[in-house]
């Protein structure tokens, strides 16, 4: 092909635009975004597709040479629940599909299901192959999160369609394999392909957040939703004694008070009588969390359930140990032992314990980070997950070409 390689990155709810910290906005909004970076690196030109939830969005914004994010029009132009917009998807099928008439990309790249349902209505129509990153599945939600769970009904459904019928699936972890497989996705067309890290701005040496007020810092870092496990940590904080806790995602700081998992973590604090030790800072830019990570002698990152999990390579690639739920993508990047500790998932108990070992050994710590460090380095940067990705993509076109030969014949 003489031309770039014309790629259609598809993230509906996930803006690569969007300030991080709030319910809907997290690490699929830096995958989309960093992805779109390397693969321009690569050589391709990108264009990202997501909803316009602002009014005053410009139809299209500049990210690099060759990459553009394109707000597309799909229910009111304001921000809504993720779990709201499935009925918003015709519109933005019908856009992308005005969209992909006029120039056509030679692959799409739908992140999250719903991005996965509007990306096939509208490719197919023009014979373009499709690659799927679900970035979390609806079954796994629901086994977690129960009656809580505030996906759509047609979820499960939907996911199981997407899984049928694209041309190729990228997986971020081995764990999220055997959940694909579980819903009728055939195994030679899935391959794992794991998050990146942003090398320049996480690393060991840079600046670091204010003094600690106490003899040892602890760092969690994630969206204000009850399945991070911050409330863990915080009970965990209660068995660790001389240590701090900073938890930073949520509103800006002064709107901490709105918001209701905020409240809930503030009288858990009260509560286990760790109010003094436990800080909630707010929303942090992403320019300032390398400082705030550094600053911590270990990082907390106990989710209920991780699809994969970006803050424990963030802090591996700034030489800080890893304290993590032995979940999803984790039980692929913290290697126990090595880079970090990883315990069950909601046992306050055995974090406080693994805690606890953790601070009282400087020598094992400063051991940990270096050896996070080297793992990051060689296995999670992005322009690896590029060429990774890239090879998808070659595999999607090769599939596309056997299913229009075969429709041909």
């Amino acid at each position: 092909m003489s031309r770039p390689l014309r790629v259609a990155l598809v993230s509906e709810h996930a803006s690569p635009l969007a300030a991080l910290g709030a319910v809907d906005a997290g690490g699929q909004n830096v995958h989309v975004a960093a992805l779109a970076l390397a693969l321009e690196r690569r050589g391709l030109e990108v264009a990202v597709h997501t909803r316009r939830d602002d009014p005053a969005l410009p139809d299209r914004v500049a990210m690099g040479d060759r990459v553009r994010v394109e707000h597309v029009d799909a229910g009111p132009a304001r921000a809504l629940p993720k779990d709201t917009l499935l009925p918003h998807m015709h519109d933005f099928a019908r856009a992308l599909l005005r969209s992909w008439s006029a120039r056509p990309p030679d692959v799409v790249h739908a992140h999250f299901w719903m991005s996965g349902q509007a990306s096939l209505t509208a490719a197919r129509a023009l014979g373009i192959p499709v690659v799927q990153t679900f970035h979390a599945l609806g079954v796994v939600k629901r086994r977690h999160q129960g009656a809580r769970d505030t996906s759509p009904p047609e979820r499960p459904s939907i996911e199981r369609s997407v899984v049928r019928r694209v041309d190729r699936i990228v997986a971020t972890c081995q764990d999220e394999v055997a959940e694909l497989e579980a819903l009728g996705a055939d195994p030679t067309r899935v391959s794992v392909v794991p998050c990146g890290v942003d090398l320049e701005l996480f690393q060991p040496t840079g600046p670091v957040w204010p003094p600690r007020r106490r003899g040892h810092r602890l760092v969690a870092v994630g969206r204000m939703v009850e399945r991070k496990g911050f409330a863990d940590a915080v009970r965990a904080i209660a068995m660790v004694p001389g240590a701090e806790l900073l938890i930073a995602g949520g509103p800006e700081r002064a709107a901490l008070w709105t918001d209701p998992e905020a409240r809930r973590l503030g009288a858990v604090a009260e509560h286990e009588g760790v109010a003094g030790r436990v800080e909630l800072i707010g929303r942090v830019g992403r320019d300032r969390v390398s400082a705030l990570l550094r600053s911590a002698d270990a990082v907390v990152c106990v989710p209920w359930y991780e699809p994969f999990g970006i803050v424990p390579l963030e802090a591996m690639a700034c030489g800080v140990p890893v304290v993590a739920s032995a979940v999803g993508g984790m039980l692929d990047t913290v290697v126990d032992g090595g880079t970090g500790v990883l315990v069950p998932p909601r046992s306050p108990d055995r974090l406080a314990a693994a805690l606890g070992d953790l601070l009282a050994s400087p020598g094992r710590r400063a051991r940990m980070g270096a050896a996070g460090v080297r793992r990051v380095r060689r296995l999670y940067h992005w322009d690896r997950v590029a060429e990774l990705t890239l090879d998808s993509y070659a595999a999607a076109l090769e599939t596309a070409r056997e299913r229009a030969g075969s429709e041909a014949g």
